[in-house]
């Protein structure tokens, strides 16, 4: 897809300001309002990272609510990003099966479908991790939801986009193929 060409570069800046600006705003609002937070319960989260479920659990005072109010604005916010998402895709799908070329219409959808993919992986981990109900928590299912919506979709974009270049796709069936005649039994 060819935004720049499409909607010009004034749009492009002017929506990628607006993530940036908007995930700025997002990140200093939950980090002013979790280091305010008097924590009583120790300082270990059972996590790789800091994320604000965790903390809550170990806050001992009601200025929680801030957060919470923190979670529903990123909630919000989260909201109208799919919104957006959802009616990209449908102006692109609909764009798509108006290609007349069949071979087109599939390179379009090989670079959307997992895209796509990825991105509902991102969302639908991540909005699990932040509503569920306390009762169903526990930390191996906290820590692998962690690392659906935030090592593997990172992780697969590349991969991605890299694998529907022709010649990385043929070394690596190369190197694959080399692996498997070559290997060492123990």
């Amino acid at each position: 897809l060819h935004y720049g060409s499409l909607l010009g570069s004034r749009a492009c800046a002017q929506m990628a300001a607006a993530a940036w600006g908007s995930g700025f705003l997002n990140a200093v609002l939950h980090t002013a309002t979790t280091f305010s937070l008097p924590l009583c319960q120790g300082n270990a989260v059972d996590q790789f990272f800091c994320e604000i479920p965790h903390i809550l659990k170990l806050s001992c005072s009601d200025s929680y609510l801030r957060e919470v109010w923190a979670i529903l604005f990123s909630i919000s916010l989260a909201f109208v990003c799919f919104i957006f998402i959802v009616a990209s895709y449908v102006q692109i799908f609909r764009a798509v099966l108006r290609m007349p070329s069949e071979q087109g219409r599939h390179k379009a959808f090989s670079t959307c479908l997992p895209h796509l993919i990825v991105t509902s992986l991102m969302i639908s981990t991540s909005i699990f991790a932040y509503l569920k109900p306390p009762s169903i928590s526990s930390p191996s299912l906290d820590l692998v939801v962690t690392l659906l919506y935030t090592v593997v979709p990172p992780v697969f974009n590349p991969l991605i986009y890299s694998l529907r270049n022709r010649e990385l796709r043929d070394s690596i069936r190369t190197l694959l193929e080399y692996t498997h005649r070559h290997q060492i039994h123990l």
